[in-house]
């Protein structure tokens, strides 16, 4: 598969992700992960931005390049379809859209260490299709105190979602039942939370849903091992 240039629409680095380009937003983003432990903008993504991961990701799908998502990392990774339905690709370099995600992804990485200090390292991510009736169970996205994921960030990649489609994103306080709040999975919404501290589930989807999602991680090397198995 060919890698498809980037288009020429797309705007400066700064100006893709909403908090990159206004010192305001990145000032409320801060404030609302230490105050509550996630944040979302619905129109956190440029158009021009969200049109070329759209065409990335379905280039991708027409390729065949996306396997069946499971739980667990290395020796303890096991495919559950109890519990998330999605198929992923990771993102990587190697492509033009992809990298150019990665350097916003970089940028957030150094604008969110210099607000709130939280020594992030680096950031890991991939497109995520879930097909009709796709879901991912109530989870935390790290484990208290493996200091491995620290910030999770959700971009949504969908034209047109309507009420009744499903597929929110609820978001849980602690122990509590019912969600604190949902968030529709519409095409540009950016949504940071502290992977840590905020248990969140995907809600049944009535339609299919896409989306990317990342971490920012710490240092956890050891032997100049990322985040080895322990």
């Amino acid at each position: 598969m060919t890698d498809a240039p980037l288009p020429n629409d797309l705007p400066d680095t700064h100006q893709t992700l909403a908090p990159l380009a206004n010192a305001g937003r990145l000032d409320t983003l801060a404030d609302a992960l230490i105050e509550r432990g996630w944040w979302a903008d619905p129109n956190g993504l440029e158009p021009a931005m969200l049109k070329a991961l759209q065409a990335e990701l379905q280039e991708l799908m027409e390729a065949d390049r996306l396997e069946r998502a499971g739980i667990g990392r290395e020796l303890d990774f096991q495919l559950a379809g109890s519990v998330r339905r999605d198929s992923i690709v990771w993102l990587n370099r190697q492509r033009p859209v992809q990298a150019l995600f990665l350097d916003v992804m970089e940028a957030l990485r150094l604008r969110l260490n210099r607000s709130l200090f939280l020594g992030l390292f680096e950031f890991e991510g991939h497109f995520a299709h879930y097909p009709e009736g796709g879901f991912y169970k109530r989870h935390y996205d790290s484990f208290r105190g493996a200091a491995n994921r620290l910030v999770s960030v959700v971009v949504y990649l969908n034209d047109g979602w309507q009420p009744g489609d499903g597929g929110e994103l609820a978001i849980y306080r602690d122990d509590q039942p019912e969600p604190e709040t949902l968030i529709e999975p519409r095409g540009g919404t950016l949504v940071v939370f502290l992977s840590e501290e905020v248990p969140h589930e995907v809600l049944p989807t009535q339609r299919p849903r896409s989306s990317i999602a990342g971490w920012f991680r710490l240092n956890a090397s050891i032997g100049n091992q990322i985040d080895p198995p322990r």
